[in-house]
């Protein structure tokens, strides 16, 4: 598969902002003598801290090109928004004005810290700043391989396969990975209609992608002619509209969201491979002393791709190994952006990496109308991925 056509995005904590459109604030600088700058610097930050602008550098260095010399300008401290009167500076800094020969004028500095490289060199031209790329160690965030971008297109190759076979009209799918073998940890479509019915996990779902082959999309896409009305995170409250066949209500539930059925399912293999529920595995908190541990030895083979299908699922259900937790450290690809329900439940789940293929732009939770992934409250954090799809597929998906 030419994976040139495809293109992954990574979705930020927080929306990127356009150069024209940077929010700035308003502050108080002075140009500065070289000799006088540390013990200004020192004074400024005990009277006049910068505690909201700590992304904003408090001097600016600039090399005269005519004779070479540095010119410093500091910033003194915040200013009133609506009002240009430099009497208006705290009597602490105006304090420091005449020793150290400062001429004060109101100048304008970024508002809020870059989320991007590019954002940072735009928001640079205004004012220095400093730009902190996310800490958290998560594959992707600066780029993938050729071979990981192989893989995450085959991945939603199958998500796209599920959302349109046998399902008129369309209905949204989620495939949860283990990318240490990719292996497909689970599969399900939504199933809040009756007519979504529950699907099985067949033994292609449980072997390494490579083993399951090309999934061929041109005949099931064209085939397709349906609407998006029923996909439940785009419309959560379409379920209440459609009539329900009381006879089979326990093939429909409104929650049940693709990404909730498919970590339900995922759960289920849990308990059906891993029948010591006393024994849990974390792969987040692995004890550095416990080398020598099944557990340790499991995470350590599983990282070969060439694992046998066969001898996997019959480690997995030795009773001595521990129940991985939850969904840590897992993959899932979906056809659609969650909505925040199902966003906040792949927290819970401490799913790794999210990719979606297209924006849910009523009721999305990471990107679209909410960014969960930037929500800091929270005590799990997932990076978010968008699969732009090749032109071919996109053109097929329209007719969807």
């Amino acid at each position: 598969m030419d994976s040139d056509a495809w293109e992954i995005i990574h979705i930020p904590e927080k929306p990127s902002l356009s150069p024209d459109h940077q929010p700035t604030v308003k502050v108080y600088a002075s140009l500065i003598k070289p000799r006088f700058a540390n013990t200004i610097v020192r004074h400024l930050c005990k009277i006049a801290p910068l505690e909201d602008l700590r992304h904003v550098k408090r001097v600016k260095k600039k090399i005269l090109p005519d004779c070479g010399e540095t010119q410093l300008t500091v910033i003194l401290c915040l200013a009133p928004e609506h009002n240009d009167h430099l009497s208006d500076m705290p009597p602490d800094v105006q304090r420091l004005v005449d020793p150290y020969e400062l001429s004060p004028f109101i100048t304008e500095v970024c508002k809020y810290a870059a989320v991007s490289k590019e954002e940072w060199e735009e928001q640079s031209k205004i004012w220095p700043t400093s730009f902190h790329p996310p800490t958290y160690n998560i594959d992707g965030i600066g780029g993938f391989s050729e071979e990981e971008t192989q893989s995450i297109c085959k991945f939603m190759r199958v998500v796209i396969d599920m959302a349109v076979s046998g399902h008129k009209p369309l209905v949204n799918a989620a495939v949860i990975v283990d990318p240490s073998v990719r292996r497909i940890i689970a599969s399900e479509t939504d199933q809040v209609y009756a007519s979504s019915a529950p699907r099985d996990m067949t033994s292609a779902e449980t072997r390494p992608f490579e083993e399951t082959g090309e999934i061929c999309l041109n005949d099931t896409l064209e085939k397709q002619n349906g609407s998006l009305s029923t996909v439940s995170c785009l419309n959560p409250w379409q379920w209440s509209l459609q009539p329900h066949d009381t006879e089979n209500c326990s093939q429909w539930h409104p929650l049940r969201h693709a990404s909730m059925v498919a970590i339900e399912s995922s759960s289920a293999r849990d308990r059906n491979l891993f029948p010591n529920p006393s024994k849990i595995f974390d792969q987040d908190h692995v004890p550095p002393s416990n080398t020598d541990s099944p557990a340790k030895k499991q995470k350590t083979s599983s990282q070969s791709p060439d694992v046998q299908s066969d001898s996997r699922e019959e480690t997995l259900r030795d009773p001595s190994l521990e129940r991985p937790y939850l969904c840590t450290g897992y993959d899932i690809f979906l056809l659609l952006e969650p909505c925040t329900m199902c966003a906040m439940a792949l927290v819970h789940q401490r799913i790794k990496r999210i990719f979606y293929a297209f924006p849910n732009t009523t009721a999305g939770g990471l990107g679209s109308v909410h960014r969960l992934q930037g929500e800091k409250s929270l005590n799990h954090h997932y990076a978010v991925f968008r699969v732009l799809l090749p032109d071919d597929a996109l053109r097929q998906m329209t007719t969807v």
